[in-house]
This record gives structure tokens, sequence and C-alpha cells, in this order.
């Protein structure tokens, strides 16, 4: 009986962040989700898909409850070495006076009830209480349970994808209803079972999964079957306009329209749109601005009317899945796209409007234009066959992402500091400088990838051999390696000392051969603000 519950879930997470098949995980997943009952299973698959949300739980609260019982010194230093607070405290936690095997055992579904119920004055007692009854591998699996962050190489598609396979089911079909449902998921694995029809999103605006891109490897393609749009620097959205209600989803999937609320109150017309979010600029007379603009956007619960006046939100429309109750997903995209440019004149013009194609008369026209291309808001180009349907994934030989190429700088590397998880042993995060004109460094960016597993263990142990004072976590190192650094865009930033902010920076080169005193200058990746 124990190992069908929290025991399973261990073992569970245990095998999956030791397991990099990616077949090899779905099988893990498989197997755990066709021996557990209802409703753990549901629980479990809330956390693998990050749909789970217990509240009462944040990382004061776990600080508080280990450094309650043992030195907080040693738990500092042991979180600094094993990178991980729920892996340190579960390690850390004394051994209860009743060992876990004679208590009664403790189920996913016990765990979620507990904290989900609970007030946050009350949640370190009963968290405590069940650390209690369960040995330390357990106990790792609750603490990741309860803050959400599993970071065990499970993506939401991978884990759906595993239920799918695991009871024959069509993943796509999954994906159609997942957001109409709710945890534990009862509906469907009655469905998956045949102990009930395939649950159903009529009438409810759930999200329906993203056609996505494979990046643009051939060195060109045929403009006779492909069709060129702007890759817009914002972040993709769906917009859900059924029976009276409008949801605006994410990505992931997730639910933003509450820190959109004038984008949903404008999209009033049945039906179900894809696009990018993005801002208007102060300055592009209205047209879209950088990506930093739309993080000031990002994340907010409550939009203040200020917020809503200097930051407006539109949405620049890519295509056109349902108009109405009409499912156009399998028209090919040349329809689909006439359906859109339809559709779209009945949309309020201050929210929306239609991303355009770009007129090129072949591939090497193409390329000249998207060279050419530097507006704060775009991204690359996109390539879609003509007669493509609108399909779940990716899926090769439909769409294509062409981005702009990177630009380069040389900087100064600052300040380092350990990462998370598999690195929590290495130095590998990275906050880089560039000159001021008094011969200042001034950070204007932080990477922590684009370098090998070699030249990780080479920066680590510069840092170091180079360190020359230390913050918490963090060393600050002599300031005399160079770094060439690739990076998206560079905009102007009032939230940073710089001034300026870089858009996906990676770590290209290592530059031991450059002195520090040649790298860039604040005032030279200026002029490549956009």
């Amino acid at each position: 009986m124990r190992y069908a519950i929290m025991r399973a879930f261990a073992d569970l997470l245990d095998n999956l962040i030791y397991t990099r098949s990616r077949n090899a995980k779905l099988r893990l997943i498989g197997d755990y989700l066709r021996a557990t009952p209802d409703p753990d299973r549901g629980w479990a698959m809330a956390a693998l898909t990050g749909t789970l949300d217990l509240p009462a739980v944040k990382p004061a609260l776990l600080r508080a409850m280990i450094e309650a019982r043992v030195d907080p010194v040693l738990y500092a230093m042991s979180r600094d070495f094993v990178g991980d607070s729920a892996e340190t405290i579960a390690l850390l936690w004394p051994e209860p006076l009743v060992p876990p095997r004679e208590t009664a055992p403790l189920t996913v579904s016990e765990v979620v009830a507990t904290l989900g119920s609970i007030s946050k004055s009350d949640a370190q007692a009963a968290l405590a209480a069940m650390l209690d009854r369960l040995e330390a591998d357990e106990r790792y699996a609750l603490l990741k349970l309860a803050t959400g962050a599993l970071r065990v190489g499970i993506s939401a598609r991978l884990a759906k994808t595993a239920l799918a396979q695991a009871f024959g089911l069509d993943v796509d079909a999954v994906e159609e209803v997942w957001h109409g449902l709710v945890p534990p998921y009862a509906p469907l694995f009655d469905w998956a079972e045949g102990r009930g029809e395939q649950p159903t999103a009529r009438n409810v605006p759930v999200f329906r999964p993203f056609m996505l891109a494979h990046p643009l490897e051939a060195e060109s393609v045929d403009l006779a079957d492909y069709a060129a749009e702007w890759k817009w620097d914002g972040i993709r959205v769906q917009l859900v306009h059924v029976a009276g209600e409008t949801r605006l989803y994410s990505r992931a999937g997730d639910d933003i329209t509450h820190s959109f609320p004038e984008v949903a109150a404008a999209f009033r017309t049945p039906g179900v749109l894809d696009g990018e979010l993005l801002v208007k600029g102060e300055f592009q007379g209205g047209e879209a601005a950088s990506f930093n603009a739309l993080q000031q956007r990002l994340g907010r619960k409550v939009v203040s009317a200020k917020t809503l006046a200097e930051y407006p939100a539109f949405v620049r429309l890519y295509d056109i899945l349902f108009d109405g109750e009409e499912d156009l997903r399998a028209l090919p995209w040349s329809e689909r796209r006439a359906r859109l440019e339809a559709f779209a004149p009945q949309l309020d013009a201050n929210h929306f409007d239609v991303s355009a194609v770009i007129g090129a008369a072949d591939f090497a026209a193409l390329e000249e234009i998207r060279a050419g291309a530097r507006d704060a808001s775009i991204e690359g180009v996109m390539l879609k066959r003509r007669d493509s349907p609108y399909v779940a994934g990716r899926r090769a030989g439909l769409w294509y992402k062409w981005k702009r190429d990177p630009l380069n700088a040389d900087c100064v590397l600052m300040y380092a500091q350990r990462g998370s998880g598999k690195r929590s042993s290495f130095y590998s995060d990275y906050t880089f400088g560039a000159w001021t004109p008094e011969g200042e460094l001034l950070p204007v960016g932080k990477a922590y990838f684009g370098f090998t597993d070699e030249e990780l263990k080479w920066l680590d142990r510069y840092v170091r051999n180079h360190t020359v004072n230390r913050f918490g976590p963090v060393r600050e190192t002599d300031k005399t390696l160079v770094l060439e650094v690739a990076f998206d865009s560079i905009h102007l930033s009032k939230r940073h000392k710089s001034g300026l902010a870089m858009r996906f920076p990676r770590i290209s080169r290592i530059r031991s051969d450059k002195p520090a005193s040649e790298a860039d200058t604040i005032e030279s990746l200026r002029k490549l603000a956009t």
C-alpha cells in the first residue's frame, strides 16, 4: 500500500532527475499514472504540468522551519553547496522520534488537501508534521510538490504526452480539453480508462495548443510555397471569446487576462485568434515598442490606470483558429489568412491589427530585407507553408523561424554566482559590464548559457582563482576577463544603472586573449540600442 502513495511519487521524481532519455521519461510517467489510484495521480499530473498552486508555502516559510531546527549558518552553507532548498532541507531535517515506517502512510492527496486549505500562519506546523512522517527522499518530493518547483526536466507537454501514450489517447485531443478541466482531472482519467466520454470544451473559453516553428536550417526556401511574415518580439498569445466570455492565454497556456484587461475587453467577437502581444511605443508613433516596454506589464495581477496609460497593449494578429464556432484549423494557411483579414475589420483598431506579409520577389530579396531589420520589436522572420493546416506543436516542413543575426559585444566579467540543480557546484551565472567614459565598469547584462561543459569548468576555476570580494553566494572578480557576449537586441532602460538592458544575452566566446581595457563601452552599446 505504501508504495502506491507518497513513496511512489518520490521514486518518480528521483528517477526522472537521473533519466536523460525522453522515451524513458515518458515510460516512467506512464507507469506511474497507470499504477497510481485517483486522485493521487491527478495531483501528480498537476504538479508535473505546473498547474498545482499551494499559496501557503513560500521560500521564507521553509527557511524559517529549518532554521528553527538546525544552525542557520549550517543551513546557509549547506544550501549554498547543494544549490537547492528542498534537497537541503530534506537532508538536514532531524529524524523524527517515531520512524516514518511506523507512522500512517501519507498520500499526495492528503498533502494537497492539507496545504491547500490552511492559512499561512498554520502552514509551518502542518508541513513540519508531514515531514516528520517521511524519509529523506519523500521529504524532498513533498517540498517540491508544496513549492511547485519540481525542476525534473519535464515540460507540461511531455507530461501530457506520457498520459496520452499510457492510455492510448491522442495527445492533441488531451491538449484540446486540458484547460477546461481542473485538478485532479477525474473526467480525464475516466475517459482514459474507458469509464466516461471525452470531456468537451464546447461553450468554454479554453486554450488550444499553439502551432510552433522549427529554426530554419536550409539555405533557402521557395517563396512560391512559403509566405514570409515578421517575427515580432513580444509574447505569443491566444484570444478566445466563447459564450460572452473572453480569455487571453500565453504560449504556456497560462491565463493572463487579468494582466491585460483592456485587450480582453476589446475582443468581443466569437472566435479564437493567434497573435503577438505588444506595447505601443511612445516614440514609435503608436507602433510596437521593445520587449523591455512589454515587461512593465507582464506578471501584474492588478494593473493601475497609470500603467495602462504608459504601456498600452495591443495584439498583432497572425492566425485564426475559430471563426465563431467554425473550426478553421484544418484549412491551409492561405485560406486562414484570407479569413483572418475578413475577420479583423470587426475588431477595435486601437487594440488589434494584422501582421503584414513581407513582399519579396525571391529568397535572396527576403534575406536582404531581413538583414536590414533592426526595429526594436522585430525578432526575425517567419516562413509559413501556404498549404499548412494549423496543428499543435512543431511539425517538420510547415513553419520555420528565421531569427535575425545576433549582435555581439566584448564585455568584462564582474560577478559570478553559483547555479542551481546540476550546476550548484559551479559558478555558472555571470554578470558582465562595459566601460563608462570615466573608466568605470557598469553591468549591462547577465548570462548563464552559451558555453560548453568544458568552458563552464574553466570559467568556474577562473572565478575561484580571481575572486576579490564576496557578497553571500556572489563572488566579485578582478575584472580582467573579457567575454564575447551575443544578444538579440539591446534597449534603453531606466531600471538599470548603465541605462541599458540586453535581450537574450549568452556567452559566445571566452576572450582570454583580449585586455579588459579593450572591451566595449557603454556609449558603443548605446548606439546599438533600439
